[in-house]
């Protein structure tokens, strides 16, 4: 597959949708809402699979024609799973937990295909090194801003990227969108 077909991006996220312009994917993005409560005893990638599914497939409901991608990204650390952070405190406590380790980040991509009419589903796990913060880093990091609106409190491609000291796997998916995955759940 040389052509990459028009897509609708199930996202408000501009991360998402920088990737996708940056390696030239054609796409619109049609925001949807879901509850992104994570289930009792919900492991991280069956959650992470689950909200891009219901993401795909609510904006599928909503438009005709072009092909549907949904993906949720989330941080694993001790088993722990880091969401969004509810306030600087949990940004803070979030970085803490990871500052001088290795985590996991899981991104779920979901394809609602319109020729199939299915929807393919995977997942892509990467580990990222945080090195250690100091606690006016860690002050200067949460008083910015940046941790706010990402999983597990960070932006590996803007300001955070200064405390990653080491990344195993794919860079896209700790940014929120494994590249690589994406074409090969349209390559088939």
């Amino acid at each position: 597959m040389t052509d990459l077909p028009k897509i609708i991006l199930a996202s408000a996220s501009p991360r998402r949708a920088e990737i996708l312009r940056t390696i030239g994917w054609p796409f619109d993005a049609l925001a949807v809402h879901i509850d992104e409560s994570r289930r009792q005893d919900e492991s991280a990638a069956t959650y992470v699979q689950r909200l891009a599914r219901e993401k795909a497939e609510t904006a599928a409901a909503l438009t005709a024609g072009l092909n549907v991608v949904g993906a949720d990204t989330t941080v694993v650390i001790d088993d722990q799973i880091l969401e969004k952070p509810l306030d600087a405190d949990d940004a803070r406590r979030m970085l803490q937990l990871l500052s001088g380790r290795w985590h996991k980040v899981l991104t779920g991509v979901a394809v609602v295909d319109r020729t199939s009419t299915e929807t393919r589903v995977a997942y892509q796990e990467t580990e990222v090194k945080f090195a250690s913060m100091s606690t006016d880093e860690l002050d200067w990091y949460v008083a910015g801003g940046e941790p706010m609106d990402k999983a597990g409190g960070y932006a590996i491609q803007g300001q955070g990227a200064r405390f990653i000291e080491g990344i195993r796997g794919d860079f896209f998916n700790v940014v929120g969108l494994p590249v690589r995955l994406l074409y090969e759940l349209f390559a088939g």
